[in-house]
Formats: structure tokens, C-alpha cells, sequence
């Protein structure tokens, strides 16, 4: 299983499936991150937290916590 904290900076992945329960998963889906969304890695702070990433047309930056809840595919 490939988590969006494996991605490297500079790739573009697919959203499979959001693990987590109750208000982690349902802040995850809050920001736009939902199954089937593409997301750009734009870059990683030097010690892997956060990760900054596009999605739908924003930028966010997310927790190395959050990234190891959404499970992503090339």
C-alpha cells in the first residue's frame, strides 16, 4: 500500500481510498481530498513534515500524520 507520505516532490497521484475514522477522515474529506482526486507533491519540508501538495486548483500543506491516512496509485 502506497501512502501519499511516499510520494516524492514532483509527482502527480490519484486518491484510492481514505483510511481513518470519525473527525480525521471527515477533516481529510473537508479539504477536498476525496477517492479519485489527483494530487501534485510540490514539495516536502526537510524533515518529511509538512508536505505541501495541489489539489483541486489550491495549495495545502498537510501532516506527515494525515499523508499516512490516504492511500494513493500513480
Amino acid at each position: 500500500m502506497k501512502t501519499l507520505k511516499d510520494v516524492k516532490p514532483g509527482q502527480t497521484v490519484t486518491i484510492v481510498k481514505l483510511h481513518g475514522e470519525g473527525a480525521v477522515k471527515r477533516r481529510i474529506m473537508d479539504m477536498g481530498l476525496t477517492k479519485g482526486t489527483e494530487v501534485f507533491v510540490r514539495k516536502v519540508a526537510p524533515l518529511g513534515d509538512p508536505i505541501e501538495v495541489n489539489v483541486r486548483s489550491y495549495e495545502l500543506s498537510l501532516r506527515k500524520a494525515d499523508c499516512e491516512q490516504i492511500e494513493v496509485t500513480a
